[in-house]
């Protein structure tokens, strides 16, 4: 373990308080133009001001100044987890929280569904977002141009839209290594590019992944939209300390997208089922509502302020916000001892990507000092009492404020 949750997992101790997290996927964002306001400054959100004036504010940095974090390592670091320490691959991640089992020498690739014009060149990076349902057809495809690639068995699976997840088992007891180069090139109007490996053991992989794209881009050659595969996220099997463990505490997940649930898996929290469509908040709040008497911790996972800063549709990202406003109502109705808000990285519209900018983070509890921000926005949260922090800090101090460390030292 790093050194700050060693120290908390000596000082954690079970209490009957209870604990909310609330993660807004992606929610920091920018102004459209220098000098106006972000998607959350922009929204009207009655529920979240109130909220904010009566909790602590800040900033956090999820993995360090100047880094811009993927929602695995941002949400490693809100979970208390050092980013830079604990490295898992999104492919595992995924994986895992679709249910698939990863032996020994086993690598995960996460996928993304592109379209490709003339020349290979990527026009859309996640081919229009498809269905669910046009996601299983196409996979199903791909299961018949591609069940093994020399010797080697190679499954694929639905994720969500236009991800997807590609298992490449080992054989024989050769370990396939995860250390290769990624074919999304995370931007639009290149060409893919090809997985290069980084260490002698991810020779075989990257040749694995690169043979799979070319079969990939032939089976799909007459799909209109869906025509070609972008990797990234290898990983084999991860290994972390147990959330319980550490903080003394029994915690739930509560989201919807397969990756969420991996990484909730992997550190020990229950996954609990949720009805509905992600886009449906209602299954997640009575999910949360039923179970509520049965945990100490909850995170709670909201996708959509992701999505749409993806999407560069600031209007449609301002709208997810107003939309969690008006459900916030059924959370404080629960009454949490400590609730917190925050985002796992910002995800501005302006840029239509992951950012390394801070994201906001409230924390609402009884024994929290008076602060002056009266608004959850990244420039209220930047004057908040709790300042800028590292993300690893958040669960040390949701612990303190539900009164479940004991003093360290004599």
């Amino acid at each position: 373990m790093s050194d700050l949750l060693d120290t908390v997992r000596g000082l954690a101790k079970k209490t009957d308080s209870k604990i909310l997290m609330v993660v807004l996927d992606g929610v920091g964002g920018l102004p459209l133009t220098l000098g106006g306001d972000t998607e959350l400054a922009t929204a009207k959100t009655p529920n979240l001001d109130a909220l904010a004036a009566a909790s602590q504010l800040g900033l956090a940095e999820l993995v360090g100044a100047g880094i811009t974090p993927g929602s695995g390592p941002g949400h490693l670091s809100l979970f208390g987890y050092d980013p830079l320490h604990y490295v898992v691959g999104r492919g595992a991640l995924s994986a895992v929280g679709i249910g698939v089992k990863l032996g020994a020498g086993d690598v995960a690739v996460r996928g993304n569904f592109a379209t490709l014009g003339a020349g290979r060149i990527v026009d859309d990076r996640r081919a229009g977002r498809p269905s669910d349902e046009k996601n299983v057809e196409i996979v199903a495809k791909l299961r018949e141009a591609i069940a093994e690639i020399d010797g080697t068995p190679v499954e694929i699976y639905t994720e969500s839209e236009h991800r997807f997840v590609v298992v490449f088992r080992a054989v024989g007891g050769v370990a396939l290594g995860a250390n290769i180069s990624d074919v999304d090139p995370q931007d639009t109007g290149v060409q893919p590019m090809t997985a290069v490996a980084h260490d002698e053991a991810g020779a075989k992989t990257a040749q694995l992944v690169n043979t799979f794209v070319a079969r990939a881009e032939a089976a799909l050659s007459a799909e209109p939209q869906v025509n070609g595969v972008l990797f990234r996220g290898y990983s084999d099997v991860p290994h972390f300390p147990s959330f319980d463990a550490a903080y003394q505490l029994r915690a739930a997940c509560i989201a919807s997208y397969p990756m969420y649930k991996g990484l909730a898996s992997l550190v020990g929290m229950d996954v609990l089922p949720v009805e509905g469509h992600e886009d449906a908040l209602e299954g997640k709040v009575a999910a949360l509502t039923e179970n509520w008497a049965k945990y100490d911790f909850f995170y709670f996972h909201v996708k959509k302020t992701d999505s749409t800063g993806e999407d560069g549709d600031f209007a449609a990202k301002v709208k997810k916000i107003e939309l969690f406003d008006a459900l916030l109502p059924q959370l404080l109705a629960l009454k949490p001892d400590v609730l917190c808000i925050v985002g796992d990285h910002s995800t501005p519209s302006k840029l239509a990507s992951h950012s390394w900018h801070p994201v906001p983070f409230l924390i609402h509890a009884e024994h929290g000092r008076k602060d002056v921000a009266n608004r959850y926005t990244e420039e209220e949260a930047g004057r908040g009492s709790l300042g800028l922090r590292k993300g690893t800090d958040i669960m040390p101090l949701l612990m303190a404020n539900a009164l479940k460390l004991n003093k360290y030292g004599a």
